[in-house]
């Protein structure tokens, strides 16, 4: 199988970064100092696609419906902001799949849930998005995957039907967003979630188990 495409559109983290490390410790910096014993990473790891409400889930075992989840939320997000990059690091393959995709006549981009208040910050602090076309955040617009909005607005910034774009991710809602933007979709499987969920039932057009996989599936179209 092959897709023709203009552009590959990439979830962020889980999918081209693995942040889990720089998340985890995040939350675990609030459970020491709170007199709690730290976590292992390994403990974190799996729901760092979850954002806040997966670290402080497994920190502190609480819920949004939590009477000071929203407290912990804004100490999360200033300790994680703080620390944006000491550990972040892109997946094994990225940056050749990235130089590949370039080399190819192919633009990529990010649309992910995280908001621009981290997503700007960490994507300029790494020389890795310098080439990316565009870097759509959770709060963009005005709905966040798995609606399709996001993904609809990074095609508008790049001149390109939603039909001519790919998108990757390594969350069920990745692929909502994208079926429902009338893209192509890929389920990363090497992400947080991967060993965890049955990624078949999403309905993803391919899957990888490797970020250079992905140029196995692409066949592109040469611009007008």
């Amino acid at each position: 199988m092959t897709f023709a495409a203009k552009a590959v559109l990439f979830d962020l983290d889980g999918t081209l970064l693995d942040s889990a490390p720089d998340l985890g410790a995040a939350a675990d910096q609030m459970r020491t100092a709170r007199g709690l014993a730290s976590l292992p990473l390994g403990d974190y790891r799996p729901m760092a696609g979850a954002g806040a409400r997966g670290m402080l889930g497994v920190a502190f075992g609480i819920t949004p419906d939590h009477h000071e989840f929203d407290q912990l939320r804004e100490e999360f997000f200033r300790i994680y902001e703080s620390r944006l990059t000491e550990l972040t690091r892109p997946f094994e393959g990225i940056p050749e799949l990235l130089q590949a995709l370039r080399q190819q006549g192919l633009n990529w981009g990010v649309v992910t849930n995280k908001h621009m208040r981290f997503a700007g910050p960490l994507t300029r602090a790494m020389p890795l998005f310098d080439t990316a076309a565009t870097v759509v955040g959770g709060d963009t617009t005005p709905y966040p995957k798995p609606h399709p909005a996001p993904l609809l607005e990074a095609a508008r910034r790049m001149n390109l039907s939603p039909s001519d774009c790919i998108y990757v991710g390594d969350d069920e809602r990745d692929i909502i967003a994208g079926r429902a933007a009338g893209m192509r979709t890929v389920a990363a499987t090497y992400g947080y979630l991967g060993g965890h969920v049955d990624a078949v039932v999403w309905g993803a057009d391919a899957r990888i188990d490797s970020p250079l996989q992905l140029l196995d599936l692409l066949k592109s179209v040469q611009r007008a």
